[in-house]
């Protein structure tokens, strides 16, 4: 195991959840699914309790924990990607499959996970500072999906 592991809370569909990121994200993986030895607070014994998965190269568990807690914008991940089409495909995977799409670049799963789907333009245009960054932060706030050919006019003022 990690030494450090990023502990997602779900109602009871972690496993779901894990294979939906294995099956959309590059470097991500399902690496073990382990049922709970007795009765808990979320479920019964033998049903899924943990899952350990990876997204993009980030290690995760799973915890099936009932309806006590809920996600919040408060954790996201955040996805970088190169160009409009990988951008398309990371966010309409995640709307499409029973997500909602939020502001900025942000969307949510249909778990409640909060995800940034942010084009590597816009983080260099924020690193430049200065009019760039004003220019493209600018243009990010009128966006739901980030519209790649946008941020570029915008940089270029």
């Amino acid at each position: 195991m990690n030494k450090n592991t990023i502990c997602l809370w779900y109602n009871h569909d972690a496993e779901e959840a894990a294979r939906f990121y294995a099956k959309t994200f590059p470097n991500s993986s399902v690496d073990g699914v382990h049922k709970a030895p007795s009765d808990f607070p979320g479920g019964k014994a033998g049903d899924v309790l943990t899952v350990q998965f990876t997204v993009c190269g980030v290690p995760c568990i799973g915890l099936n924990g009932g309806d006590i807690f809920k996600q919040s914008e408060a954790f996201s991940f955040q996805i970088a990607t190169e160009d409009q089409p990988e951008t398309d495909r990371y966010w309409n995977a995640i709307v499409g499959n029973g997500g909602a799409e939020s502001a900025c670049g942000w969307c949510k799963d249909k778990w409640g996970l909060s995800w940034q789907i942010t084009p590597r333009v816009l983080t260099d245009a924020m690193a430049k500072g200065g009019d760039v960054a004003k220019r493209a932060f600018e243009a990010m706030l009128t966006m739901q999906k980030i519209d790649v050919a946008k941020i570029e006019a915008a940089v270029r003022g």
